[in-house]
């Protein structure tokens, strides 16, 4: 399949997992083929906005059949990149790097956890999931050895800049960073933030709003 549009937006790009999640449900549910009004009330986008953002990657569904649920959703696989393996690795064992470790449906998705590092000699050594906790220090040499794909970025805002210049110097291409800071890499470098404070705050807004919206 070849993508029909060079550029597309961000916004699209973010839907795309939603549709995955989805059609993988109905596949557990044996469902064979939905339209884009029954998949629309599943999924809470319109059935116009779907249409169009699937029409940015190809010709999908049948006018009067609808999607056939399994190819559509093995070509969005192949759409995120979801269709090999991904070696990664977590630096920061804390509460959000044991988290991200111990969550089994990376795996599934093909995100196989391959190193996790951590500065606290009373975490080294430790395992989660038989992976152990190698001490941080050792990082530069390990990339050095290991070809990874995504390293995790768990800790404090005031070490990420610093861990990021190993990972981008041992030849990490991708980055998804959890510390409140926004790096600086190369342009070949990808990151993928999340910061929990934002996310809060924005819910924080939301809140808000919808009080002023209920008072009027």
């Amino acid at each position: 399949m070849e993508g029909k549009k060079k550029n597309i937006s961000m916004a699209v790009i973010k839907r795309l997992p939603k549709y995955q999640r989805y059609l993988g449900e109905l596949l557990k549910n044996d469902v064979d083929r939905i339209s884009s009004k029954e998949l629309s009330e599943r999924i809470g986008f319109t059935a116009s906005q779907i249409r169009q953002d699937l029409n940015c990657f190809g010709d999908f569904g049948q006018q009067g059949y609808g999607y056939n649920v399994k190819d559509l959703y093995n070509e969005i696989n192949g759409i995120l990149g979801l269709t090999g393996e991904y070696k990664t690795i977590i630096i920061g064992a804390g509460n959000i790097g044991q988290a991200i470790a111990n969550y089994t449906r990376f795996e599934r998705l093909g995100f196989s956890l391959n190193g996790i590092f951590d500065t606290n000699p009373k975490l080294v050594g430790m395992k989660i999931r038989d992976v152990e906790i190698d001490d941080i220090d050792n990082l530069g040499d390990y990339l050095a050895h290991n070809e990874i794909d995504i390293a995790i970025i768990c800790v404090p805002r005031n070490s990420a800049q610093r861990v990021s210049n190993i990972l981008v110097e041992g030849g990490v291409k991708g980055i998804w960073n959890f510390a409140p800071v926004d790096l600086i890499v190369p342009k070949d470098v990808t990151v993928e933030n999340v910061h929990l404070s934002e996310s809060l705050m924005t819910l924080s807004y939301l809140l808000k709003n919808k009080d002023l919206e209920d008072q009027e």
